[in-house]
């Protein structure tokens, strides 16, 4: 199984996202993320075999932290891996508070993980081309109060997501 902890937004907040990459598209082409499939990755687990599956929801079970709101406002553009993302200008402690949670429960259960910075962003476009000044796009308010265990399959049309379990953030 290839998983992956995540925030998953509410209809509003993707209805907004998804506004969002379709103005980036049009300035930079390229392909925008399915709506369905908009999150913002918190631990990337990579292939697990499913016997530790339990092991994975035991680490997100042992979590203690409080709900928080993202202010996604910085649109950027990574022109190596043509992506386009939306990000919070300053992250908010209780973003960092649930990642080092996670990757701490995790890590003392024997997984191995990515040990390169945090960037939180959602990607909105792939195999975009930005020149230039990026488009104007509204800031979006995110208020976070769950996140999920996601399973993802790559296929032919791209990735598909399955989630497995979702745990509440309280505050």
């Amino acid at each position: 199984m290839r998983l992956f902890f995540a925030l998953w937004p509410q209809e509003e907040v993707r209805t907004a996202l998804k506004t969002a990459g379709w103005r980036v598209a049009k300035a930079c082409g390229g392909k925008p993320t399915r709506a369905e499939n908009l999150h913002l990755t918190l631990v990337f687990l990579g292939e697990v075999e499913p016997a530790r599956l339990p092991e994975v929801r035991a680490a997100a079970d042992a979590v203690s932290a409080r709900a928080f709101e993202l202010d996604l406002r910085e649109l950027g553009y990574w022109p190596r891996q043509r992506i386009a993302w939306l990000a919070p200008t300053e992250p908010p402690r209780g973003l960092f508070d649930l990642v080092s949670a996670l990757a701490s429960g995790l890590g003392a259960r024997g997984f191995a993980l990515d040990d390169r910075p945090y960037l939180p962003h959602v990607t909105l476009l792939r195999q975009a081309r930005c020149r230039g000044d990026l488009p104007k796009v509204d800031d979006i308010v995110w208020p976070v109060r769950e996140f999920v265990l996601v399973s993802s399959r790559l296929g032919n049309e791209g990735a598909s997501y399955a989630q497995l379990a979702a745990w509440s953030l309280p505050g």
